[in-house]
């Protein structure tokens, strides 16, 4: 399980960004100062550092240069949003740039791809009690066997295990799974993923949202 430090100073945030890491299967741990991320760095190995940069009594550019020594890959977590603070973020080392206020989904996305390009992912996850995929391999395992998903099958069982008890969006679904603009045409996501739930036994826990999309619910 990869391990997340949060460093922000406001609590809201900081609990909406626990809750929706813990859900995709993430270990959180909050600061709420930079003085206490750095004391947490300190003492604990992180994968990844999420750092708002105006925080208190150490800011995100500071922490940034302690992660480096530390070899952890960092993403700011902003609310500033000009250009010229993303290029000096981007310059200074940090992996990924992220303006508030920002979506969940997209959070998680950038997420898995720093963990994934930084080499610290995962490579076996679980759905318990009895579904395993080896992201590496990309097969799919129920009670110990082999399922043969399709490429599409396997997109969307993996993009629902990275967010577990989140409500995706039908075109946010598609989207991310396709690689295109949703143009409101559903059918094709409604039967991907019937086919997908049937394979895997999953048709009461990944459940359809009304007029929203599915959620997988674990």
């Amino acid at each position: 399980m990869n391990k997340i430090l949060i460093a922000e100073d406001e609590a809201p945030i900081a609990n909406l960004l626990q809750t929706a890491l813990s859900n995709a299967g993430y270990q959180c741990v909050w600061a709420a100062d930079g003085m206490s991320a750095a004391d947490l760095l300190e003492r604990q190995p992180f994968d990844l550092a999420l750092l708002d940069i105006m925080l208190p009594r150490a800011d995100g550019y500071e922490l940034l240069a302690y992660c480096q020594t530390l070899e952890v890959p960092v993403i700011f977590l902003t609310a500033k949003g000009e250009v010229e603070d993303r290029v000096r973020g981007l310059r200074l080392g940090a992996e990924d740039y992220i303006t508030k206020p920002f979506e969940l989904m997209e959070l998680l996305a950038r997420v898995e791809t720093v963990l994934r390009r930084c080499g610290k992912t995962d490579r076996i996850l679980v759905l318990p009690p009895d579904i395993e995929l080896d992201t590496a391999s990309r097969i799919v395992r129920r009670n110990g066997q082999p399922v043969a998903l399709t490429a599409k099958e396997y997109d969307l069982l993996l993009l629902f295990l990275q967010n577990k008890n989140i409500a995706l969006y039908r075109d946010r679904i598609y989207e991310r799974v396709w690689g295109e603009t949703f143009l409101g045409d559903s059918r094709t996501v409604d039967l991907h993923i019937q086919r997908m739930r049937k394979k895997l036994g999953l048709e009461n826990r990944l459940v359809a949202v009304y007029k929203v999309g599915y959620r997988l619910e674990v």
